[in-house]
């Protein structure tokens, strides 16, 4: 195989050779009868078409030239004579390589072994590729390359063109779910004073105009919650959401959310439509309710099934059936215990934050087929309404499926002076954290609501059966190669 050093300097003289032939190699405007997958579509023996893409495929038969044109829709196969292109353009011809893109006028026909083709009468070079593409049958295999040049691996790669492919589609199957039931799409601040919404760690800058610090977003909640106030009865927001801390295989820095708000509804109603929801999506995007995870061979290590109705369970319930008596031990023994289960708590843990933890580990992991997990401790949610019958809990849901959190559905606390009194003691007393204008937007009163949020990113993983959320995230975070 020829170094990467040498494939660049022939594909240079060949562009200069286009130069000097008087051929723009950067061309322009090129009118196409559609995508790829359009001009296949339209086949008719014998009919004019025109059509452009990247050439991915080239079998020389001396005169006969046989190409496949592709783009992310699909590929069609072209066919080239020299006789027909004429000495200039064939000479032309000689000067592509793969990954070049061009345009092609000519006439479908279909070849001995029944493949639909187009037969070329003229050729336009759009576009000469100075670097040769990924290996066809290998792709892009290494993950540092694929998730740093998203491009080749889309096309090299079959399923990761799969992947996002379902991904536009659930997004805009997600839109309009919630249009079709009276949800009206707003925005708000992405930028914000006081950051809120959520227990996270913001990114911070600094507007000059203004003269003040400011914060990327954790959560739109607090905004969308002023909106119920000004009297939207239905509203939600696809939005980027950027949290300062950890990447993993489930954490990307920058990630999107939706969260939706129903006035006069709660968390019940708006657990039946996220099921709803996520139901539909499945046998619209992935043709059924029964979605398989496969390892890199192509072995399914895993179906989840979503059939309904799905399971639901009081959190308390959950943990008492992996440890019988854990609410009846001290923190000393809950500590213990922690240990002899092999779950690393810190001192400083509350008892609330090592339930959690074991929660985390021995139910929300081990969690695949939908499990509606619903009274959770009021700590882990200061912006949930109690429940009447036990203080303790507030009225939630938190959604996992395949292991983990896909989405949080709360009946949302609208009484200022309990929710003043929550973030107070979320903020540890420091009152320069409080979002001021949110509490005094709830003293002119919300009405009891419904709220949810869903993870679009972990959504997607879900459905599209990938493992990390850098497979369904176009361009993640990562550290910069000087770092490496």
């Amino acid at each position: 195989m020829e170094p990467i050093s040498e494939l660049l300097a022939i594909r240079r003289q060949k562009l200069e050779v286009l130069r000097a032939a008087g051929v723009n190699p950067f061309g322009g405007r090129f009118e196409t009868d559609g995508k790829i997958a359009d001009v296949r579509a339209a086949f008719a023996e014998g009919s004019q078409v025109r059509a452009a893409g990247r050439i991915t495929a080239h079998r020389d038969m001396g005169k006969s030239q046989f190409l496949d044109l592709s783009d992310l829709t699909g590929r069609m196969q072209i066919f080239l004579h020299a006789k027909e292109l004429g000495e200039e353009g064939f000479h032309i011809f000689q000067q592509l390589d793969l990954g070049d893109w061009i345009g092609v006028e000519g006439e479908y026909f279909t070849t001995k072994m029944g493949e639909p083709t187009i037969r070329v009468k003229s050729l336009t070079v759009l576009t000469k590729s100075l670097r040769p593409l990924p290996d066809k049958w290998h792709g892009v295999q290494d993950a540092e390359t694929k998730y740093r040049q998203r491009y080749l691996d889309l096309i090299a790669n079959e399923e990761s063109r799969e992947t996002f492919r379902k991904r536009i589609e659930i997004v805009r199957e997600t839109r309009r779910f919630f249009e079709e039931r009276g949800f009206v799409e707003v925005e708000t601040p992405m930028m914000q004073a006081v950051p809120g919404g959520a227990a996270a760690a913001p990114f911070q800058t600094h507007h000059n105009a203004l003269g003040m610090d400011m914060f990327l977003r954790i959560a739109p909640e607090l905004y969308l919650k002023r909106l119920l106030v000004a009297g939207f009865p239905k509203v939600f927001e696809l939005n980027r959401n950027f949290r300062n801390e950890g990447i993993s295989r489930r954490h990307n820095p920058e990630f999107t959310m939706l969260e939706a708000y129903w006035a006069f509804a709660d968390f019940e109603l708006m657990a039946e439509l996220v099921e709803e929801l996520i139901c539909h999506l499945a046998q619209k995007v992935c043709g059924g309710l029964l979605i398989e995870h496969k390892d890199a061979d192509g072995n399914v290590v895993r179906t989840i099934d979503l059939s309904r109705p799905w399971q639901r369970a009081r959190y308390a319930d959950l943990i008492r059936s992996v440890v019988p008596g854990w609410y009846e031990l001290t923190s000393e023994q809950r500590r213990a215990r922690c240990g002899e289960l092999h779950l690393d708590i810190s001192h400083c843990q509350e008892d609330f934050e090592m339930t959690q933890h074991l929660f985390e580990k021995l139910i929300e992991e081990k969690t695949i087929n939908p499990l509606y997990v619903t009274h959770c401790p009021k700590e882990l949610v200061p912006l949930a309404k109690q429940n009447a019958g036990d203080d303790s809990v507030v009225d939630v849901y938190e959604l996992v499926i395949n292991g983990q959190e896909i989405s949080p559905g709360y009946s949302e606390l609208n009484d200022p002076d309990v929710q003043r009194a929550r973030l107070e003691h979320q903020s540890g007393g420091e009152t320069q954290k409080l979002d001021e204008d949110f509490l005094t937007a709830l003293e002119y009163g919300m009405p009891p609501a419904g709220g949810i949020g869903i993870g679009m990113d972990r959504l997607v993983m879900m459905l599209a059966g990938a493992e990390s959320i850098r497979d369904v995230i176009l361009f993640p975070h990562m550290r910069s190669r000087e770092h490496n």
